[in-house]
């Protein structure tokens, strides 16, 4: 049954956050954000980067960054504030960028002064593999998502740099019940869980595969780093992210594109198809973006339930053009061939076919 939080308006579909008494875990989690001393928490936070501060002038942590408004506030917190010498590190999906993105991407090192690396996979093997995760999975990037879990991780081995720092924590969007400040657990889950003969099925050879393989076991151990969720030192918010990045020059897309399907100009702006990545939740779970910004901008008291409601309803099911087109071209599909793949992952406990058309089955919300 479709339902959603009371509070915050985000489905029960939602992958590992289950409803509870009509409340998600996301919103029973933002509750704790006002017990916490956040100035205990920053205390904290420098204890760990004076562990780690360079005294030559080297780099001392490593912060996987995209150049978004998220990627500005992590790189403020730990340059200007902690006063680090952060190495930026960037995966790059292999989509055309938005002029916004580019912007974004050289303001973020030019501004707070650091250097950068950016890794881009051979865009064969990412068309070969995100073809097959969209037409087995409908999960295009799943390819790409192993990448950023995978190399920042070896270059803080290559450089030896004993200090990561993470975005948000799992926490933050309820996938978790408990806030955790290492990420270094979920880091080991991950390499675990990575199973290369999975990539190899669909076509990859082995010696392709570098960029996914995980670092050697040893090879962290005798590293011995320290991975932190931002999230757990810093009130995150996508809101306030924004606010700290425009002040460090961040740019959105208001100038640009005016994108379907979304309710903001500023949120995963950095290239065009990456969007139709996002929307590709829609079909299976009946939600999209719209509903997860919604839900965010509802707990943080910037949005009423109401008005968010009625976002959702104009939204959440819509894709943009420009988005698909790019996607299309990237991948070699047709049009018809996307909405052909598509079509057969429509969750039909959700939806229900009206002639060419998926609708849902009941009501998004009760008193709609």
């Amino acid at each position: 049954m479709f339902e959603v939080c009371t509070r915050c308006l985000m489905p029960n579909t939602r992958p590992e956050t289950p409803l509870k008494d009509g409340v998600c875990q996301a919103c029973k989690n933002f509750d704790t954000k006002s017990k916490v001393d956040w100035n205990e928490r920053l205390k904290e936070l420098r204890i760990i980067c004076d562990r780690h501060r360079s005294k030559n002038g080297s780099w001392d942590c490593v912060l996987p960054v995209s150049g978004g408004k998220d990627s500005h506030s992590m790189v403020y917190w730990m340059k200007e504030v902690m006063e680090m010498n952060p190495l930026l590190i960037t995966v790059g999906d292999p989509f055309n960028k938005t002029d916004a993105g580019l912007k974004n991407y050289r303001n973020i090192g030019e501004t707070f002064n650091c250097d950068q690396i950016l890794f881009s996979v051979s865009p064969d093997l990412a068309r070969r593999l995100i073809r097959r995760c969209f037409e087995e999975v409908l999960d295009p990037l799943r390819f790409i998502e192993q990448i950023l879990n995978t190399i920042p991780f070896k270059l803080a081995i290559k450089f030896g740099i004993r200090l990561i720092m993470k975005g948000e924590s799992p926490f933050v969007y309820g996938a978790s019940i408990k806030e955790e400040k290492s990420a270094l657990d979920l880091m080991y889950r991950n390499i675990n869980r990575f199973d290369i003969n999975f990539w190899v099925e669909r076509g990859a050879r082995k010696e392709e595969l570098n960029s996914i393989v995980p670092p050697a076991t040893k090879d962290l151990r005798k590293l011995d780093p320290e991975v932190y969720f931002m999230s757990y030192f810093v009130p995150w918010s996508s809101l306030s992210n924004f606010e700290i990045a425009k002040r460090y020059g961040f740019v959105d897309l208001s100038h640009e594109w005016k994108r379907e399907g979304c309710m903001e100009d500023f949120e995963q702006i950095d290239s065009f198809a990456y969007l139709t990545h996002i929307w590709l939740k829609y079909p299976k779970f009946g939600f999209q973006r719209v509903s997860d910004i919604a839900g965010r901008r509802v707990r943080e008291g910037a949005l009423s339930i109401e008005a968010a409601k009625k976002l959702i309803l104009e939204l959440d099911h819509k894709l943009d053009q420009l988005a698909v087109e790019d996607f299309v071209y990237f991948l070699g599909y047709t049009t018809k061939e996307f909405w052909d793949i598509v079509d057969q992952f429509w969750n039909p406990i959700i939806f229900k076919k009206d002639g060419v058309v998926w609708r849902m089955k009941v009501s998004r919300f009760q008193d709609e």
